[in-house]
């Protein structure tokens, strides 16, 4: 307020008229003075423009402030908006995505906190074990202030039911993705979901506690006609989701992981009723070839994860392969079991030319199905092989040999030696990067022999002690995106960076077997069969 006076008096250093496009003789003059006085010179005649006090963003439109906020990071953003008060309304109007702590105290600062931020698109409720969360009350009011929300995460919200859930459904109908983790609704709340939802893409369900036995069945309803990709983790009574599974007829991809009860019967319904789907992850779930076998009816499918299924062998794996020619991405964890070994592969080989990315864990595949695979499967970039006993010097040499567009591979807990690594510097003439890690047989003499020899290619030596594989899609193992496959320390990983350990890895195995009728027959089976395994290879 000070300077308000001067603002329209006599002119000073800050308010002169601007002297930039004026031609003075002394300017002439200065061109023969030394570099320093002209570099002055001009600095000084730049700052005689500069106007304090004046906000030079006020020149910019809202859009291109906002366009600039959402290249910053949640903490940045924070702070800009506390810049001045269009910097806090332009955050708030431009705030799309949002994270809220959704503990029970949090219901008196919703409305105030969506008044301000009243564009949010996508909102992640979470709430820790200890806490109590928000309740219904909160949920619809959120769904009130937010009619425009179409991502929703919910994580640890144990107070909420299937009337508030059905509420907030009824509210914010433009929904397409919804994923719930460790809540306590159950199937009323996903039936009003899927009612009143019909943009409905994606569903993603874990933990949920209020799916018991007598759950009523889940339908497709009015998002049947849209839901595109389905994920069902940790489930006690995951079946009753099946009428959706079978009546969504624009599903892509499928995820069943560490779902307890049978499968076979939901598999073989999908198989005969909804065969488009591109991507089937299946992760210990009580799954057989009836299973395997019905799935194959889908034959447009592309990616395909079979992850620690010891009821899944050679035959399952053969139908797949006969019926499933685009296949471009397969995973098999054999958990060790030898069910699934080269007669399957071979199927794969002469069956599936377009394969592209292959991940073997816990098999023991030999040079009789690797080499099939190499010779036919052309397209292969991406290789990995865990834990195998029968990878040797012999199978490495014939992958260097025959898989000329090979970019990626991963070798782990293999019996290789210097022999079978340097067999690399001549073969695979596209390679780009190779792992090898827990292969006691392999130096660091000749990785870094490997490096001098191919200047481009990225070697990574991992000799550490051999630890359990664990090769689970949905907590470590390859990491896949639609353009590739990133082999990076995940891949397999060891226990440390994954969390898990020796004693882990057992809870991991005993926790599969707790599905009911399950245990018997298994490990009957198991104790009766070891033998037969072996004759599977």
């Amino acid at each position: 307020m000070g300077q308000s006076s001067s603002a329209f008096g006599a002119p000073n250093e800050f308010n002169r008229p601007s002297n930039r496009f004026n031609f003075r003789t002394s300017a002439i003059v200065s061109a023969f003075e030394p570099n320093e006085e002209v570099e002055a010179a001009a600095e000084a005649e730049s700052l005689e423009n500069v106007v304090v006090g004046r906000d030079y963003t006020a020149d910019l439109p809202d859009e291109c402030l906002a366009s600039i906020f959402h290249f910053l990071g949640s903490g940045d953003r924070k702070h800009c908006s506390l810049v001045c008060h269009r910097w806090f309304r332009v955050d708030g109007q431009n705030r799309h995505r949002f994270s809220l702590n959704a503990r029970a105290d949090i219901l008196s600062f919703l409305p105030s906190l969506f008044t301000r931020f009243d564009s949010v698109t996508k909102l992640a409720l979470r709430c820790d074990r200890k806490s109590i969360s928000l309740n219904d009350d909160a949920l619809v009011l959120i769904s009130i202030r937010c009619r425009s929300l179409t991502r929703l995460k919910l994580r640890g919200c144990r107070e909420l039911t299937d009337q508030g859930v059905a509420e907030f459904a009824k509210n914010c109908k433009g929904l397409k993705k919804l994923s719930a983790g460790s809540c306590m609704f159950g199937a009323g709340a996903m039936n009003a979901i899927l009612d009143h939802c019909t943009a409905l893409e994606e569903l993603s369900v874990k933990r949920l506690r209020g799916l018991n036995d007598s759950a009523d069945p889940i339908g497709p309803g009015a998002a049947g006609s849209s839901l595109k990709s389905i994920c069902l983790k940790e489930l006690i009574n995951g079946q009753c989701f099946g009428p959706l599974i079978v009546g969504s007829k624009k599903l892509r991809a499928l995820k069943l992981i560490r779902c307890l009860g049978e499968w076979d019967k939901v598999l073989d319904m999908l198989g005969n009723f909804n065969t488009g789907l591109i991507e089937i992850h299946l992760e210990r779930v009580q799954v057989s070839d009836v299973g395997l076998c019905a799935i194959s009816n889908c034959s447009k499918m592309e990616i395909l994860h079979i992850l620690k299924i010891p009821e899944c062998s050679n035959f399952g794996l053969t139908c797949v392969a006969e019926r499933c020619k685009l296949l471009r991405k397969l995973h098999i964890d054999g958990w060790r079991t030898n069910r699934i070994g080269d007669e399957g592969l071979m199927a794969i080989a002469k069956q599936c030319p377009n394969l592209q990315e292959l991940c073997l864990i816990g098999m023991n595949p030999t040079s009789l199905a690797l080499a099939p695979i190499a010779s036919n499967c052309v397209k292969l970039e991406r290789l990995a092989v865990c834990g195998s006993a029968t990878i040797g010097d012999a199978e490495i040499e014939c992958i260097a040999t025959k898989c000329l567009a090979l970019k990626k591979l991963c070798i782990k807990g293999c019996p290789i030696s210097d022999v079978g690594v340097e067999t690399l510097a001549w073969g695979c003439p596209n390679l780009v990067k190779v792992k090898v890690k827990k292969c006691r047989g392999v130096s660091s003499e000749i990785v870094d022999w490997l490096r001098e020899r191919r200047g481009s290619l990225v070697v990574i030596l991992d000799s550490c002690d051999i630890e359990p594989l664990d090769g689970s899609g949905s907590e470590i193992g390859v990491h896949l995106h639609e353009s590739g496959v990133e082999f990076g320390n995940q891949l397999a990983d060891d226990a440390s960076s994954s969390g898990n350990s020796r004693l882990a890895m057992l809870r991991t195995k005993l926790g599969f077997f707790t599905g009911r009728n399950f245990v018997a027959c298994t490990f009957r089976r198991w104790s009766n069969n070891d033998d037969s395994f072996s004759g599977d290879l």
